[in-house]
């Protein structure tokens, strides 16, 4: 049987059988193939991307230097890494932050371990390498880091606001359903805006309960794709009420789908006025499989495909900025935004560490000290006893 690497379209492989290995069995090609498929998707799409780019870039590196890139020398590694840590962009700044770096070492040992190799960066040197990094850019004041501002309550509830007040036409009215629902079931469902854009239709189903239920079917933190369920309540107040937000764009696009603009025009034309609580009325036939945010374009048609990650960060900032944020703020907000502003306002309402990892989806309590120590720094902190 062949000693090599049965190679695949992304540049995943099976492990190297070793040839005096009694125990490894006479496989044919496509078998193999089948197991090479199978094993490059135990990582996400875009994991599998960003490892591909960043061996690329290492094998390059080592070309350049002189240095063999499989196997590496954990010494090799421990260069490339302050190679890269010592590069500035033309403003003066770090040009890559440790957290990249750690992903190059991660992605430098899913390709060895492939390969038949130890993974280098299981070395302690390429860990001290990493530390000492991390040190050097703390106490110089330059690690990197962009974090989103949290958009709170009382800001989406503002946001909503203006964006339904500034709706001047039956196109404004239809993004005005669509941004609302991303503001609203964003923030509620503590959603990443990856899980938002990957939402179908049938996801998302009312509880007459609960309120709104929207099925994740994989996460970040849940690649096997073995699911979780979201609920988003009943308000008390129907203009910041999720149900509802989902509700009045579900009804746009079950219109779209079933008659196009024409029956999306005659839908508002007739809607009920924006005064109470829609979310206990029918709710609307909508094609499963169809993705449930989408792109709009200027004349009001909705778009087949779903709406990309990079829009939503847009769509939040656009909200913003038009409800008269100030354009510093406005530059720290995206689609983490609404995420954070989940876990902050959580906090500071006084919920626990295990209240909100139920809605987030956190494996952990140390994710969401983070978010603690930067947005809610007096929450659970002595300093408010101090009796001054």
């Amino acid at each position: 049987m062949p000693d090599d690497l049965i190679n695949s379209p992304d540049d995943s492989f099976a492990p190297v059988p070793t040839s005096g290995d009694p125990t490894v069995p006479a496989l044919s090609a496509e078998d193999l193939a089948k197991v090479a498929g199978t094993v490059s998707r135990s990582r996400s799409e875009s994991t599998r991307r960003n490892y591909a780019a960043d061996w690329a870039r290492f094998a390059a590196w080592c070309q350049r230097e002189g240095h063999a890139e499989l196997p590496a020398h954990p010494l090799t590694v421990a260069a490339y890494l302050l190679d890269a840590a010592s590069s500035v962009t033309q403003a003066g700044e770090r040009a890559y932050s440790p957290s990249t770096l750690a992903r190059w070492v991660a992605g430098i040992g899913y390709h060895h371990r492939r390969a038949g190799h130890p993974a280098p960066g299981a070395d302690e040197l390429v860990a001290a390498t990493l530390s000492g990094i991390r040190r050097n850019y703390a106490t110089a004041g330059e690690r990197p880091r962009t974090p989103r501002a949290p958009l709170l309550t009382a800001d989406i509830v503002t946001i909503v606001d203006k964006t339904r007040a500034d709706c001047t036409s039956w196109a404004d009215e239809v993004l005005e359903r669509r941004d609302s629902a991303i503001l609203l079931l964003g923030f509620a469902g503590a959603f990443r805006r990856s899980e938002l854009v990957a939402l179908t239709c049938s996801d998302a189903s009312l509880h007459r309960l609960d309120g709104l239920h929207i099925r994740l079917r994989k996460t970040k933190t849940d690649q096997e794709g073995r699911g979780s369920i979201r609920a988003l309540p009943f308000t008390h107040n129907h203009t910041s009420c999720p149900p509802c937000a989902w509700l009045r764009w579900a009804q746009v696009v079950a219109a779209f789908d079933a008659g196009g603009r024409p029956a999306v025009i005659r839908l508002l034309r007739t809607a009920e006025p924006f005064e109470a609580h829609v979310c206990r009325g029918t709710r609307p036939r909508m094609v499963p499989t169809s993705p449930l945010l989408r792109s709009i374009r200027k004349n009001g048609n909705l778009s087949d495909t779903p709406l990309s990650g990079a829009a939503v960060h847009k769509a939040i900032r656009r909200r913003a900025e038009q409800a008269g944020y100030d354009p510093d703020l406005v530059q720290q907000l995206g689609g983490h935004s609404l995420r954070a502003g989940f876990v902050t306002q959580a906090f500071r309402n006084g919920a626990s560490a295990h209240a909100i990892m139920r809605q987030t989806g956190h494996t952990t309590p140390a994710m969401l000290e983070t978010y603690a120590r930067e947005h809610a720094p007096l929450i659970g902190n002595a300093v408010t006893n101090l009796g001054l």
